[in-house]
């Protein structure tokens, strides 16, 4: 018997990429299809790739119009999120939220996020939702906060060189690249063509959201973790690439620091390890639930250097997402997520 599942926020980009990847999931049954701005809609009209499909034809209704459901995917603005995912968790829904609304201690909203969080206590019963990372945890979870594209990519990256006592973590520089379906699809003069074709800029430094995010996760057993984060928005529709620097703490070489990559990530499916020598490519993970990574060590100043590439709207949002309502309903993981890229 199919899971009932409610996306709720199917209105933006990470929302439509939900529709794809859940249409063809075979342990799956869409209950509910919910937006703000679209209730009332067809959601073929919002998501216009869906005309003359039967999904097209489902009504989007208002988020607060959605009764019992097995599972809520949300992907709602943070401070909508804190709100709504208590009160469907309070009758009786396991809810998987892309927002940050739980994803760090409730006691850093106002300054990450410019809110007091309405439910502090929900912020202390989530779960991390990087599966990779904490998949046992994941399993049967209540509420799972699903990581940021830049932390998903970071993270991966560093934790098997910071677990191994490879790099001082005190001193983490993270270079971090979008495109620009990673700011929403609410139209912007900063995302318009004008602005941004032809153009790399840096934004919300150094007070992005994504850092706290990514200390927390590299935070364990009392770890200080110090994280400078710089995004930029790049003239690309999808795709996230992740360049960290750190000292090294230990000689290490490249194979060393690769080593650790492909031992710690021995049979992920979602993660691709390179060699040294080969270098990532966000073209090579369009469409995908995929990370690739690479690492080298600078000899010349003792600096390892890890690379993330990832597709913002897969494994950065609605693929992880996936991954996670798999993992939460105990059936296989890898199910109805795309592994080879959409080329050229």
């Amino acid at each position: 018997m199919a899971h009932g599942v409610s996306l709720i926020g199917v209105s933006g980009f990470a929302g439509g990429e939900l529709v794809r990847l859940l249409a063809a999931h075979p342990d799956v049954s869409l209950e509910a299809v919910a937006g703000a701005t679209s209730a009332g809609s067809r959601l073929g009209e919002v998501h216009p790739w869906l005309a003359g499909t039967s999904l097209g034809e489902r009504e989007v209704v208002a988020p607060d119009a959605v009764g019992t459901t097995e599972v809520a995917i949300l992907a709602l603005p943070h401070a909508e999120s804190a709100t709504l995912a208590p009160a469907l968790l309070e009758r009786g829904a396991r809810v998987i939220d892309l927002s940050g609304a739980f994803r760090l201690d409730a006691a850093a909203y106002p300054e990450w996020y410019g809110f007091e969080h309405p439910q502090p206590a929900w912020t202390a019963k989530a779960v991390y939702g990087l599966p990779e990372r904490g998949r046992d945890r994941i399993a049967g979870a209540e509420l799972v906060a699903n990581p940021g594209c830049f932390a998903t990519g970071a993270v991966l990256a560093l934790a098997p060189v910071v677990d191994a006592g490879a790099i001082d973590p005190r001193a983490v520089l993270v270079d971090g690249k979008t495109g620009v379906s990673g700011a929403g699809r609410a139209a912007s003069e900063t995302t318009s063509l004008a602005a941004s074709a032809e153009s790399v800029r840096p934004y919300r430094a150094p007070r992005h959201q994504h850092t706290p995010e990514i200390e927390r996760a590299l935070s364990v057993d009392g770890r200080e973790v110090g994280v400078t984060f710089v995004p930029h928005l790049v003239p690309a529709v999808r795709g996230v690439l992740v360049t960290c620097y750190a000292p090294l703490a230990a000689a290490a070489g490249t194979q060393d620091l690769t080593s650790l990559l492909s031992d710690a990530y021995a049979g992920e499916r979602f993660v691709r390890v390179l060699g040294p020598g080969d270098m990532v490519d966000t073209k090579r993970v369009r469409g995908t639930n995929v990370v690739e990574l690479q690492a080298f060590v600078d000899e010349r100043t003792s600096t390892a250097v890890v690379v993330a590439a990832l597709d913002n709207l897969v494994k950065g949002a609605a693929g992880q997402a996936v991954q996670n309502l798999n993992l939460v309903l105990g059936i296989d993981e890898t199910t109805s997520l795309p592994t080879m890229a959409v080329v050229p």
